[in-house]
């Protein structure tokens, strides 16, 4: 028994030796750790979809913030972008840049082309490239585009538009001159009679403005005329 008590302590004692002289192992190596791609996953779904959506023809591609008229539109003359820039910001009520449907509205009304509610809803939707329901100066400008390349009906509202705004040879076409020069008077005379209404305005302004005045003196000499 005292034998078997003894070997046990000596093998209890040259255990850990034993252990001591064994090479320690190398930590394993963590496993590398995956980015989450569920977010970029949504991302090229995204890009994916709309690319589906612009070749099927559901959506339009994006634009480039700047817009330079005078290189995208290289067909017109520098003094016809500068005119039709002052009729689009002479109509601009808001000055936020756009044309928005009541302002549509009021521009052909002074044009002496009155439309309908919807009838300016087409108009808009014809050349509306973003699809926000209102016109930038891009977009108007692609009116006389469409016009200059015969791609509006001769009844619509924007060919009314394009005829009563800035009259050109070239919207006229095989029409001859004789049409030319009367869609021209036509077109001075609705610019005439908008000058007209606005000077008019103008004018009634002034007039009301002159009756306060006199009101105002009058009360101020009354006023002095009791304190007296």
């Amino acid at each position: 028994m005292a034998s078997e008590e003894l070997a046990r302590k000596l093998q209890r004692r040259m255990q850990p030796e034993a252990e001591e002289g064994r090479p320690e192992r190398a930590p394993e190596p963590e496993p590398p750790v995956r980015a989450p791609a569920a977010s970029a996953d949504a991302e090229l779904s995204t890009q994916l979809s709309r690319r589906l959506d612009i070749n099927e023809g559901a959506a339009r591609p994006r634009r480039c913030k700047v817009f330079n008229p005078y290189t995208e539109f290289p067909e017109f003359s520098r003094r016809l972008i500068k005119d039709l820039e002052s009729m689009f910001k002479r109509y601009d009520a808001g000055r936020d840049g756009f044309i928005d449907l009541m302002e549509l509205k009021l521009m052909m009304e002074k044009l002496g082309a009155p439309q309908t509610h919807l009838g300016l809803k087409s108009m808009i939707k014809e050349v509306d490239e973003d699809f926000d329901g209102k016109l930038s100066f891009r977009e108007f400008l692609l009116i006389f585009r469409k016009a200059a390349a015969g791609e509006l009906q001769d009844e619509s509202g924007l060919m009314a538009l394009a005829k009563l705004s800035e009259i050109d040879v070239a919207l006229e076409g095989v029409k001859g001159a004789k049409d030319f020069f009367e869609a021209k008077v036509q077109a001075l005379a609705a610019a005439s009679k908008f000058e007209a209404e606005l000077k008019a305005e103008q004018e009634e302004r002034k007039r009301e403005e002159e009756k306060r005045r006199i009101r105002r003196a009058a009360f101020r000499e009354l006023k002095a005329a009791f304190s007296a």
